[in-house]
């Protein structure tokens, strides 16, 4: 009997046993609340490359990675000594079309318009000789004195000068106008030619030293002191420290809770678990590749991955692109 009496009672405790812990599971599961879903992003900001168009040698940098500059600011010094040689070789250039233009534009030189005037003087002379003679010669054939081939050979010698007359004259008023118009043009285009090759010489000589397009911070700096760099070659990395954003990698189920302009409370540990406030600006599908695929073939679905980024609403000096960023 009492062996009875104690399997009912080790039984009816173990019923209670069972029911208690059966009610603490329905209390805890209609009571406890969910840990919130945490989304951990990282921080960003705008980075400019630094590079130009001059190929040559690092000389010198005036910046240290890490260093605040402002914008216009001088970061380094590029020497190619090809280019300074073709900037002397177009210069030189310059000043051999601009001889060249002068030469055309003073004209004939004096020397060369007298001795053609001369010349046109002397066949003027020459040509009123003739005349002379040609008239003595018809005069003396029509009084039968000489003979008509006499009179002939006056004739000829007599047009012949006239034609030589008239090419001096026309040589003296080709030396006097000069050369031609379209010998002008040819000579000022060669000096337009030769100056634009100057100029483009030192469009390239302008980035021998590269400054600052914006104010910011050194982040990397590719080459050494010594090294050759290519035309467009980085040279260094300038952070905008003006220009901060924070991203994050979500699936679309959460999209309803992340909207544009939403405002959003996220907290970043590096800061001594700083929470700031940031505003979504920018939400977009990052593709087929990111896409959360389905492990059943039916009453499941595939899900995208969408990128959200958003910035500050104050000014966090100390956040640094690469921070953890965490939403909950």
């Amino acid at each position: 009997m009492d062996e009875k009496k104690e399997n009912k009672r080790l039984i009816s405790s173990l019923a209670v046993v069972i029911v208690l812990v059966a009610l603490l599971a329905v209390v805890g599961f209609l009571f406890l609340k969910q840990p919130p879903e945490i989304i951990e992003g990282q921080a960003e900001a705008t980075s400019v490359r630094i590079s130009g168009f001059l190929p040559g040698r690092v000389t010198e940098f005036m910046v240290n990675e890490g260093d605040m500059v402002h914008a216009g600011d001088t970061l380094v010094h590029i020497h190619s000594g090809l280019a300074e040689a073709r900037l002397s070789q177009a210069e030189n250039m310059v000043d051999a079309a601009q001889a060249l233009n002068r030469k055309v534009d003073s004209g004939t030189r004096s020397q060369i318009i007298q001795a053609a005037y001369q010349l046109w003087q002397q066949s003027k002379a020459a040509l009123e000789i003739t005349k002379k003679t040609y008239d003595r010669m018809e005069n003396l054939y029509s009084k039968g004195v000489v003979s008509e081939q006499k009179r002939d050979e006056a004739k000829a010698a007599y047009n012949a000068a006239v034609a030589a007359e008239k090419a001096a004259e026309s040589q003296y008023s080709l030396a006097k106008q000069g050369a031609q118009q379209e010998d002008k043009q040819s000579a000022s285009a060669m000096v337009g030619v030769a100056e634009g090759s100057v100029a483009e010489v030192n469009a390239l000589l302008d980035d021998q030293y590269l400054i600052a397009p914006c104010d910011g911070q050194i982040d990397i700096i590719y080459p050494h002191v010594g090294e050759i760099v290519s035309v467009g070659a980085p040279i260094m990395n300038l952070l905008r420290t003006d220009d901060k954003w924070v991203t994050f990698n979500v699936r679309e189920e959460l999209l309803n809770e992340i909207t544009m302009g939403k405002k959003l409370k996220v907290m970043i540990p590096a800061l001594d678990r700083k929470e700031i406030e940031v505003e979504v600006y920018y939400i977009r599908d990052m593709g087929s590749y990111a896409t959360w695929r389905a492990t059943k073939s039916t009453g499941d679905w595939d899900s995208r991955t969408f990128q959200i980024k958003a910035r500050p609403l104050e000014t966090l000096p100390d956040l640094r692109p690469g921070m953890t960023v965490i939403y909950k």
